[in-house]
């Protein structure tokens, strides 16, 4: 079977038995999306956020990448944040790395990876394992070492997350929460969580 054939098959089996379960479904879809969640996830086909959530559609905002960057020089990343925090006014961002991740494994060292966007998205990250290098060189062990900067750029992107006007500014901020999946145990860990206060109104002006 070819690919496009399959794929337009599974959607039909799929949308059949959402009816199936619950005939309003599609019908509530389009009355527009308020989700739970923002969350920035790996591009990694190995973590499909809303599986490995048992979340239905119409639940998470997503926005993926290669190691889960918040990368604020991509007005992609950014208009999904923008939108996400001013206009669905979500009231959680979740940041989620997992263990194994190529795109960390590939900063963890001094290769090249021959690819020019990606070694410029990478870029955050291999300054980030040259700030952790004493700690991250005395694990000797090669995975759990990438697995290690798997959880520090998860927290480190969840700072970054913090200090944003975008998140800061929003008349009712996000929480943040920091997570990690393990691809051999299909489980999600909290690493960190932020909690950020509303900034406090400005006083009124005394009249003259």
């Amino acid at each position: 079977m070819q690919f496009c054939d399959r794929l337009l098959l599974e959607n039909r089996a799929w949308s059949d038995e959402m009816r199936i379960r619950d005939p309003d479904f599609f019908s509530r879809l389009q009355h527009g999306q308020a989700p739970e969640a923002l969350w920035i996830g790996c591009s990694d086909s190995r973590v499909p956020p809303e599986q490995l959530c048992n979340a239905p559609p119409g639940d998470l905002f997503i926005h993926r990448n290669v190691a889960n960057l918040v990368a604020q020089r991509d007005p992609g990343f950014m208009s999904v944040l923008e939108y996400a925090v001013a206009q669905l006014g979500v009231p959680h961002i979740v940041v989620c790395g997992h263990h194994g991740c190529g795109g960390v494994a590939a900063a963890c060292t001094t290769e090249q990876t021959g690819l020019g966007h990606v070694e410029d998205h990478i870029g955050p990250l291999r300054a980030l394992y040259g700030a952790h290098q004493q700690t991250l060189a005395a694990i000797p062990n090669t995975s759990e070492r990438v697995d290690r900067l798997v959880e520090l750029n998860v927290i480190a992107q969840v700072d970054a997350l913090a200090a944003l006007s975008a998140v800061r500014d929003a008349p009712r901020p996000p929480q943040l929460h920091g997570l990690v999946y393990g691809t051999d145990s299909g489980r999600l860990t909290l690493l960190c969580h932020r909690e950020i206060k509303p900034r406090p109104s400005p006083a009124p002006a005394l009249s003259a």
